[in-house]
C-alpha cells in the first residue's frame, strides 16, 4: 500500500535535533525493529503519537514534529489475510512480551516479522497503536526506510528551523 499525507512524532528531547535519524530505535531496539536496525516510529495523529511516546506514569516532557511523507511499499498490519501470508497475527503484534523475547531469544517474534518485511521490500508497516487507551483509528507507521525523495519520500517540517538553532 502507499501512504501520502502528514505523519507525527512526539521525541524524547535528548533526540529532538535528530528527528530522521531513528538512531534511539536502532540503539534499544523496538517492536518492529531489532536493535542494530533504525527506524521511525510514526503515528498518523497527533494525539496517537502522544500516547505513544508517554505509554507509562505521567507526561514527561516530549518534542513533538511533524512530517510530511509520500511513502510506497507498506505493508498494511490491519489486513489478516496478509498477516497470516507472513507467518503472522494481529494477536502476536499486540504482544506486550516482544521485550522479554528479545532478551531471552535475541530477538521478538515482531522483530523477526519486521526483518522479513524489509528482505521482501517493504519500507514501512502500518499497524495499530498498543499504547494505553488507543482505539482501532489509532494508527503508526514504522518506517525502515525513508529519503527526502520517491518511494520513501518523508520530510519534516520546520519552516523556521527550530530544530537547527
Amino acid at each position: 500500500m502507499r501512504y501520502a499525507g502528514k505523519l507525527f512524532r512526539a521525541l524524547n528531547p535528548v533526540f529532538a535535533r535528530e528527528p530522521l535519524s531513528g538512531r534511539g530505535a536502532a540503539l534499544h531496539g523496538g517492536r518492529f525493529n531489532p536493535k542494530g536496525v533504525p527506524a521511525l516510529y510514526l503515528s498518523l495523529s497527533v494525539m496517537t503519537a502522544l500516547r505513544e511516546a508517554n505509554q507509562v506514569g505521567n507526561l514527561q516532557p516530549t518534542t513533538l514534529v511533524s512530517y510530511d511523507a509520500e511513502i510506497d511499499a507498506i505493508f498494511d498490519g490491519r489486513d489478516s489475510e496478509a498477516l497470516t501470508g507472513e507467518h503472522m497475527t494481529a494477536d502476536a503484534l499486540a504482544a506486550s512480551t516482544w521485550r522479554d523475547e528479545m532478551r531471552s531469544a535475541g530477538e521478538a517474534r515482531t522483530q523477526g516479522f519486521a526483518r522479513r518485511l524489509m528482505t521482501a521490500g517493504h519500507t514501512g508497516l502500518l499497524v495499530r497503536s498498543f499504547a494505553p487507551g488507543a482505539t482501532a483509528d489509532d494508527l503508526n507507521l514504522v518506517l525502515w526506510r525513508w529519503d527526502d525523495k520517491a518511494p520513501a519520500r518523508l520530510v519534516l517540517i520546520d519552516d523556521e528551523g527550530r530544530l537547527s538553532r
